[in-house]
Order: C-alpha cells, then sequence, then structure tokens
C-alpha cells in the first residue's frame, strides 16, 4: 500500500537511548562474565563496578566533613544510575526509562529529559545522604526513573490545568508506586532507597516547571505577577 508508513514501535528519542545504552551494554558484559565466557577473572566484575561506581552517602558525608571533594567520589552521583544488582532491577530500570522517557521526550526537548534524569539522581542521593539513619549504598536507576515519572506527572497535572480537571488525578502513578513501596517496606524491612526514589519524583516534577519548552518563562511570569 503506497504511502503506508506505520511502524511497529514508535521510535524512542535519541536521548532516551542513549541513557539505556550503557545500562544495556553493562548488563550484557555482566551476563557474559557470569556465564564464565570471559574467563573465571570475570566473575566478580559486577561486584567490582558496583564497588567503584555505587553511591555510597558514607562517603559524601566525610567528604562534607573534610571539605575535600576527589571527582573519583563525587562521579558516583550520576554513575550510580547505571550499574544495578542484578539482572532483574536493570531490567525494570529499563522498562521504566524506555516508557517514562518515550512520554516525556515527545513533550521535552532531548536535552530536558537528560537533566531531569541526572537532576533526579543528584538529588535523590543528596537528600538520601542527609537522612542520617540510611547507611546502604544506592546502586540502579530507580530515582532518576522517578524523576522522569515526576516529568510525565508534570505533564499530565498542565493537561488537567487546561482542561479544567481535578489535578490530583495527575498523581495517581506516583502514588501507586509508593504504595507498592510501602508493601515492599514492611515485607523486606530495612531498605531506605524509597527515599532517594521519592527525592528524584519531587525533583522531576520540580525541574519540569523549568526544563519544559516555555518552562522557564512560564515560572518567571508567575513570580512576577505575585
Amino acid at each position: 500500500m503506497q504511502g503506508y508508513d506505520e511502524r511497529p514501535i514508535n521510535p524512542l528519542p535519541m536521548v532516551v537511548w542513549l541513557l539505556c545504552a550503557p545500562i544495556l551494554a553493562g548488563e550484557i558484559l555482566f551476563g557474559l562474565a557470569g556465564s564464565g565466557i570471559l574467563g573465571p577473572q570475570a566473575a566478580g566484575w559486577r561486584l567490582d563496578a558496583l564497588q567503584r561506581f555505587a553511591f555510597d552517602p558514607n562517603i559524601l558525608r566525610a567528604m562534607a566533613d573534610q571539605n575535600i571533594w576527589p571527582w573519583q567520589q563525587v562521579i558516583r552521583v550520576i554513575t550510580y544510575p547505571f550499574f544495578h544488582a542484578n539482572f532483574t532491577q536493570a531490567l525494570f530500570v529499563l522498562v521504566f526509562v524506555l516508557a517514562l522517557g518515550k512520554m516525556v521526550g515527545e513533550v521535552f526537548r532531548g536535552w530536558a529529559v537528560a537533566a531531569v534524569f541526572f537532576g533526579a539522581a543528584i538529588f535523590g542521593a543528596i537528600i538520601y545522604t542527609l537522612v542520617p539513619f540510611t547507611e546502604g549504598a544506592l546502586m540502579g536507576g530507580y530515582p532518576a526513573a522517578y524523576g522522569l515519572i515526576g516529568a510525565f506527572t508534570w505533564i499530565l497535572w498542565t493537561k488537567l490545568g487546561m482542561a479544567h480537571a481535578s489535578r490530583a488525578r495527575a498523581f495517581t502513578l506516583i502514588g501507586f508506586l509508593m504504595g507498592i513501596q510501602l508493601i515492599f517496606g514492611i515485607v523486606f524491612p530495612g531498605s531506605l532507597d524509597w527515599i532517594a526514589d521519592l527525592a528524584g519524583f519531587t525533583a522531576g516534577f520540580t525541574m519540569s516547571f523549568f526544563v519544559a519548552p516555555g518552562g522557564l518563562r512560564r515560572a518567571l511570569s508567575r513570580i512576577r505577577r505575585r
């Protein structure tokens, strides 16, 4: 049929592929290493990567106390989203980033999607560190993915406002996900990663006021009116 160009898979924004590529490449490499194809010395590559690139709140606290900021440690706030404890965690993060990244990328420019992703990861790590009783390391892209959920929520929130509908409906997704987090927290007590996830969502939603198309102009206009 001439002129028929419907694709079975809708194209994803390039920035989404760029954000997912390191996770995909890492999991392929770790999978090969775990299978023994790359030799016995490769079996510990995932653990070694996590030791190098996961985010440890105690390291950030020590750097702040001593006012010493080695870049090898500071960079962990943007590397930890790409390294996961296992394949299952990486798979769920990829699903979130691919789905939410596509929907946000259809409204936001590429640089804005990346800004939300990394901004949420950084803010999530900082808030996680500021909570005094957090000890476990952060690994994996959930805080960054929750940032994209925050941006998507902002898009829904804006559309509902324009339609004069209840904007509270925009928060249904995050409410559902936080409910699941609560259940897991009860079943598997001790994990406080949800603090970073919620902080990532907050960062993504807030940043959207400024990085969305025309967002900064609208934000400044609201400030002047007040």
